[in-house]
């Protein structure tokens, strides 16, 4: 073998022993962060769901601790995360309110993933907010069979503004659920972003 081969050799002899130590690393920071990221969401949104008065508190809780893999772009880290956060739930209690729990298993565990997917893979913002927004207000009819068995509005409502409401519910959610999913998706870029921020100044040991 000559001098250049050789030379050429320990040059990729190098970026293996350096190729090796970084994956490592990352996979290490990954499980840790994922695993932070499990345990926080369940333990929020297994106290929002059995309290009942703080159901909306734990679900942004447990979006928000959800954003933590994604930060790295640990897309893996961040879907076994929201997997864990589904199973802990559970455990925690949630059994006894699983239909609490079907909003966040069909859309606001996995919406930030396919935000941070959506920005990765420059998907068209107009296609991939429509199929969003179909997905969110699909989940909203689901939500208004499931938790509030097909009758919206009538201890906190007008019996005849309730009536209203639920006889063109289907109109209401497409229309109000879309324009009530635009401020919410930007909202979650916005708090995305902030995440990156913090989880950005954490140094990989």
């Amino acid at each position: 073998m000559g001098k250049k081969e050789q030379r050429e050799e320990k040059e990729k002899r190098k970026e293996e022993k350096r190729g090796g130590k970084g994956p490592r690393r990352a996979s290490s920071f990954e499980i840790a962060l994922s695993a932070i990221s499990c345990a926080v969401a369940a333990a929020f949104l297994a106290l929002g769901i059995l309290s009942g008065v703080l159901l909306a508190t734990g679900y942004f809780i447990g979006v928000i601790a959800l954003m933590l893999p994604l930060a790295k772009q640990f897309y893996r880290g961040d879907f076994l995360a929201y997997c864990g956060t589904v199973i802990l739930t559970v455990i925690l209690g949630a059994v006894a309110k699983f239909w609490d729990l079907v909003p966040f298993i069909m859309f606001f565990g996995l919406h930030p993933l396919i935000n941070a997917l959506q920005l990765r893979y420059r998907w068209n913002r107009v296609v991939a907010f429509i199929l969003k927004a179909i997905w969110f207000d699909c989940t909203l009819i689901a939500g208004y069979f499931l938790i509030y068995n097909g009758f919206l509005g009538g201890n906190f409502l007008p019996e005849g503004i309730a009536e209203w409401l639920n006889k063109y519910i289907y109109l209401v959610i497409f229309v109000g659920g879309t324009v009530l999913f635009f401020i919410y998706d930007w909202l979650i870029f916005k708090v995305q972003m902030l995440v990156n921020m913090v989880i950005g100044r954490i140094k990989r040991q």
